[in-house]
């Protein structure tokens, strides 16, 4: 009898289990490729969906040069969850947040990730040209209509509970999806202060003479390209809620840049950031942003601190990028951003 009295017991407090996981937060993660059509070059564009499931991930799955903790076309737990789209920096990947994916998706959150075309680890044709500068935001607009009109997906999702991410470049996409607006001609005045600054201005000799060629000056090719803003559509997107902005290109927005952000907006930035200085960029839009639910520094740290800690296999191809100066843990670093990111979706996108 007691043996039997004991596996009635456990039997039920073993169903219980995965229920206790969810509400303790915590689940396995599925991760899936996605298709998604690009509206501003044609054709499509790849992806991924990290969701929560009932099975659990142990260790982690080599994705190319990415070791990613999700487990491939895993089951997923049903019922409608908050969507994130996260969208990646100048020449970036959809693997290049996986990290942070993974971990929302552990907590209850569909998240979506893309390559922007003629922007990303493949193609950088287009930066500093309209088609990346309007067009990353249109391509985020169109992942999330994508997967509200996918049968699989849209039954995972709640409509009104969308936010969006973004690291550097992709910093940028989530502000102007929430409907901030950029000027362009104030590239112009950044590149004179920070002429040294390669990575934003290393190719303005090129621009120069690319506009001379079409008999215009510099100021002239950046006023064409501000009245051909709305070229792909308009770029905010009313479904968006709450954006979590990582080092973002913002020396491009002025005083009214946040006029039609009403939505909650929180930002980070590394205090040494020498790709985005953060007096013209993150510290430069902070008083602006009347919805600002939060701001943080990350002391000591460069601009690439906030790519997830690199694989031995990313560490030798892009050493650069995989580099921290002394005193900064980017693994540490990386828990506090997700920790910081899971609080301000829930809160914003009121989730309980």
């Amino acid at each position: 009898m007691p043996k039997v009295r004991f596996f009635r017991l456990a039997l039920p407090l073993l169903l219980l289990i995965p229920v206790l996981a969810l509400a303790d937060g915590l689940t396995g993660v599925g991760i899936a490729p996605i298709r998604i059509p690009d509206p501003v070059n044609g054709g499509q564009t790849d992806g991924y969906v990290f969701y929560p499931s009932p099975t659990p991930v142990h260790g982690t799955m080599a994705f190319g040069p990415y070791d990613v903790a999700a487990v491939p076309d895993a089951p997923a737990i049903p019922g409608a969850k908050p969507l994130v789209v996260i969208s990646h920096g100048n020449g970036g990947s959809n693997l290049g947040h996986h990290d942070l994916a993974a971990y929302l998706a552990s907590h209850g959150f569909v998240v979506a990730t893309l390559n922007h075309p003629k922007d990303d680890f493949r193609d950088t044709s287009g930066v500093g040209h309209l088609e990346v500068l309007a067009g990353r935001p249109i391509q985020v607009k169109s992942t999330i209509s994508t997967l509200l009109a996918d049968p699989r997906w849209k039954a995972l999702i709640d409509p009104n509970r969308i936010g969006v991410a973004g690291f550097s470049a992709g910093g940028y996409t989530s502000l102007l999806v929430t409907g901030a607006r950029p000027r362009f001609d104030r590239f112009i005045g950044f590149c004179e202060r920070y002429p040294d600054d390669l990575d934003i201005c290393g190719h303005a000799d090129e621009f120069k003479a690319a506009a001379a060629r079409q008999g215009k000056t510099l100021q002239q090719v950046f006023d064409d390209m501000q009245q051909h803003f709305g070229r792909y559509g308009d770029t905010a997107d009313p479904r968006v809620k709450a954006a979590f902005a990582m080092a973002p290109l913002s020396l491009i927005f002025d005083d009214h840049g946040f006029d039609g952000v009403h939505v909650p907006v929180y930002l980070y930035y590394g205090e040494n950031d020498r790709v985005l200085p953060p007096e013209a960029n993150a510290k430069h839009i902070q008083p602006l942003i009347r919805t600002l639910a939060g701001v943080k520094e990350v002391p000591k740290a460069d601009h690439w601190v906030f790519l997830p800690p690199c694989s031995p296999a990313l560490a030798k191809d892009i050493p650069a990028l995989c580099r921290d100066p002394a005193g900064v843990d980017r693994a540490k670093v990386h828990a506090q951003i997700e920790a910081d990111a899971l609080a301000f979706f829930r809160k914003a996108l009121d989730v309980h």
